[in-house]
């Protein structure tokens, strides 16, 4: 991406990409299909704007708090949160199609603008590193100023010491492994920032606490680029929360469980 030359452009990408970090994949991000937020709509959202909407009670509002696992009793465990926005057939971004596909609104930017995860540690692998951390030291927005101060954690063997990107740690061991180890000392909550091979590893190994997923109302069939769930095995979905954002983008949320194979009746998974 272009970021000196491209400047108006760029300026908007780079805050779309710090705002929702999910919208990057383990795939180059290609400025006709990575999506972008326009500045002005972000600018000119009033106190009330911001809050507008149906209010929804979901159960992570609150700011940058440490969620409890299932499989923890007695101490909490911090949460491993994965998320992403997608087409309605599943892919991250599409050729030649706006930022969002057109569809974000001021609902939808001002929660991203209050997301409570963003102190959380962020997970991520090589590619997006390299793309964030590019952004990040050409940019004087805010939003990647915020990203810059939390601490991160890249996995990759082609990464060197020392990293330039402040507060970033480099692992280059089990990723399974260390993020177990990551949930059970940390002393907040983690997320993963795009990585989508990274992001289905931690989910096989039944590390993903929360999934989340921002769908928006459009099939991307033929346009389509960087498909989420290829290589995904079997997963049970409990929702714990949703809301619709602008009367067309909707939030899901689950606590994903991975599946042995089909359910039946004889023997529910979820």
């Amino acid at each position: 991406m272009d970021v000196h030359t491209r400047s108006g452009r760029a300026a908007t990408t780079v805050r779309a990409v710090a705002s929702n970090p999910a919208i990057l994949t383990s795939s180059v991000v290609r400025t006709d299909v990575t999506p972008w937020v326009p500045a002005a709509a972000l600018d000119t959202l009033s106190p009330n704007d911001r809050l507008k909407g149906d209010p929804v009670a979901l159960p992570f509002e609150v700011a940058a708090c440490t969620m409890q696992s299932p499989q923890a009793k007695g101490n909490p465990v911090p949460e491993l949160l994965v998320d992403f926005i997608t087409s309605l057939d599943g892919y991250a971004s599409a050729e030649g199609w706006p930022g969002y596909w057109g569809l974000e609104g001021p609902e939808y930017l001002a929660w991203l603008d209050q997301s409570p995860e963003r102190n959380y540690t962020a997970l991520m692998g090589a590619t997006t590193y390299r793309l964030m951390s590019s952004f990040a030291a050409d940019s004087d927005d805010d939003s990647f100023a915020q990203l810059t101060a939390v601490s991160k954690v890249v996995f990759s063997s082609t990464l060197k010491e020392p990293l330039e990107w402040e507060n970033t740690r480099l692992v280059d061991e089990d990723l399974v492994e260390t993020v177990r180890s990551l949930k059970a000392d940390s002393p907040q909550g983690l997320r993963t920032i795009g990585s989508l091979t990274l992001c289905r590893s931690l989910l096989e190994a039944g590390l993903v606490d929360r999934f989340r997923v921002v769908v928006f109302p459009v099939i991307a069939g033929s346009t389509g680029r960087q498909r989420i769930y290829d290589g995904y095995p079997d997963v049970g979905l409990e929702m714990v929360a949703s809301r619709t954002f602008d009367g067309r983008l909707q939030l899901l949320e689950y606590v994903p469980k991975v599946l042995t194979g089909p359910p039946s009746s004889d023997h529910p998974t979820i």
